[in-house]
């Protein structure tokens, strides 16, 4: 257990991208935050409570 427990220790610090996609999406879904994808310029919101769709804010 420690040593599987290190390693997803020091993967986390390796990742190029951490976790923060996550904590936006939890942000949006209960603060109507919004938040930026990696693979398309922007800023997005998504409409959680409704039918799930995406939209563009800027």
């Amino acid at each position: 257990p420690a040593f599987s427990s290190s390693l997803a220790y020091y993967d986390g610090y390796r990742r190029a991208r951490g976790p923060a996609n996550l904590i936006q999406g939890l942000r949006d879904y209960f603060g109507a935050h919004s938040y930026h994808r990696v693979d398309r310029e922007g800023t997005f919101h998504t409409r959680w409570a409704q039918d799930g769709s995406e939209v563009k804010v800027d």
